[in-house]
């Protein structure tokens, strides 16, 4: 099996976004916090940046979504702190 960069990131991606759900779920940060959303935003793009090498459809399809999420929580909680 060969390790390339690309899997590195796509590996680092799962992490980031494993991570914050294990911090959620300790309560150690809210899923309302921008933390939060940005931690998962981050995850699935490094996953998906994985995936633009290694394309799997059902993995494409979860992690698009997931960043489509995050970034939604980001700009509600950004327009949230404006006011």
């Amino acid at each position: 099996m060969n390790y390339s960069w690309y899997d590195f990131i796509g590996n680092l991606g799962v992490i980031m976004i494993l991570t914050s759900y294990l911090l959620l779920q300790l309560e150690k940060i809210s899923s309302k916090s921008l933390a939060y959303s940005v931690i998962n935003a981050l995850g699935a793009l490094l996953v998906l940046i994985s995936l633009y090498f290694h394309f799997n459809l059902s993995a494409f399809i979860i992690e698009l979504f997931w960043l489509i999420i995050s970034l939604y929580g980001i700009w509600n909680i950004s327009r949230v702190d404006k006011h």
